[in-house]
């Protein structure tokens, strides 16, 4: 169930095809293209739209690059910059590299703390490590957010899976 959560993202839009190196030319003709209206950012943050794409698609490391470049090359409200970075978080929880997604959550969560996708990223990386108390905590603030968020469910469900698993003493017998 866990490598089939979807971890939630703030952007839906482009279409982009990543490679895994993104060329310049590829670059200015997404800097470049025209917003449609799939895409919730609009002009100006096209990177950012493809990242999201990108990642949403399992295409991490191009998704990072692309979130990274986006983030770097335009001033951006600090609601946009915490979406990018949330989307990092998710990124990186998909790569099961927990520790870099806590990271960029908790950048995200600094600039906008009633970001729900960056407390549910969270606590998803929170689970991949093991700490179910801190993922149950921050479950809990997405929840207050936005009670209807499917992936949320999907979050609770492996951390009521975790606290289910047997726990056996074994005895040495001689």
């Amino acid at each position: 169930m866990a490598d089939k959560l979807l971890i939630s993202l703030v952007f839906s839009g482009l279409s982009a095809v990543c490679s895994a190196q993104v060329d310049d030319d590829t670059i200015r003709a997404l800097e470049n293209r025209q917003a449609d209206n799939r895409t919730v950012i609009g002009g100006g943050h096209s990177l950012l739209a493809a990242g999201a794409d990108a990642i949403r698609f399992g295409k991490y490391d191009d998704g990072i690059q692309l979130t990274l470049l986006g983030l770097d090359r335009a001033s951006l409200p600090d609601s946009i910059r915490a979406a990018g970075l949330s989307n990092l978080c998710a990124a990186h929880a998909g790569k099961n590299e927990p520790d870099l997604a806590i990271r960029y959550c908790n950048d995200s969560l600094e600039l906008n703390e009633h970001n729900w996708q960056a407390w549910s990223n969270r606590s998803y990386a929170y689970w991949l490590k093991g700490m179910y108390a801190e993922a149950t905590l921050d479950l809990e603030a997405a929840m207050a957010i936005n009670s209807d968020a499917r992936q949320l469910f999907e979050i609770r469900g492996m951390l009521n899976e975790a606290g289910l698993r047997p726990r056996v003493s074994m005895e040495d017998h001689q």
